[in-house]
């Protein structure tokens, strides 16, 4: 780790024998020179970072379910034991499970009724599985803006400098300024890229679990009109 933060300077011997030394800057170094602007784009990338992995990790598991679970949900229905398959939902951590176990608690009534019922829990299943997922797509909007907007004032803040150097202007005061502003742009397009991906891969994770949702419902709709057939 200390190699990385350490500072390393190469030492070149031109033709005519005249030593030349050059400074590099490790990666760490050189994103400490991007200014103030770098601070709320790191901290938007810690935030990202963590909403990815906890909308993952909840997303994948409510997306698990035994492949026995509706089998034995119809066992029960079919044969009255509603008890039976309530306590099965019950000890079912999955929006699924809660789905269904809706649905066996209004068993009696028309099938309308039963099928608004699941739907609507549903509904409330699904906004948790996308909580802070607007968060993650505003940060892969607003971390390239905040990238941007250090670069702008970087750059005003270089030619500020130029300005008030008067005839003592040289090359390195230009392009010192321009590097470290451009670093700005350089790492928010990086976290933007990196929560953009994120939130599609969630949505994508989203859209299977919903398919599993809509067709545990259809299926279970199905048992319950096979009586009156």
């Amino acid at each position: 780790m200390s190699l990385i933060l350490l500072q390393t300077i190469d030492t070149l011997v031109t033709a005519s024998g005249e030593i030349v030394t050059q400074e590099r800057l490790s990666v760490f170094q050189l994103l400490m020179k991007g200014g103030l602007f770098l601070i709320p784009i790191f901290l938007l990338s810690f935030v990202a970072v963590y909403i990815f992995i906890e909308r993952y990790l909840t997303i994948r598991k409510a997306a698990q379910i035994d492949e026995n679970f509706m089998s034995n949900i119809k066992d029960h229905v079919v044969v009255g034991n509603l008890k039976a398959a309530r306590e099965l939902c019950k000890n079912t951590d999955s929006p699924i499970a809660r789905m269904i176990e809706k649905g066996v608690m209004r068993i009696g009534k028309p099938l309308k009724n039963i099928d608004v019922a699941i739907e609507n829990v549903g509904k409330l299943e699904l906004y948790k599985l996308e909580k802070s997922l607007a968060t993650l797509a505003t940060i892969a909007g607003a971390a390239p803006m905040l990238g941007f907007l250090g670069t702008v004032t970087g750059m005003i803040r270089a030619f500020y400098n130029i300005s008030k150097a008067g005839n003592n202007i040289n090359p390195g005061l230009l392009a010192g300024g321009i590097y470290e502003a451009l670093l700005t742009t350089a790492t928010g397009l990086a976290v933007g890229i990196l929560a953009y991906i994120g939130y599609n891969l969630l949505v994508t994770l989203v859209e299977k679990v919903v398919y599993q949702m809509e067709a545990t419902s259809v299926e279970f709709i199905d048992v319950l009109e096979e009586p009156a057939q």
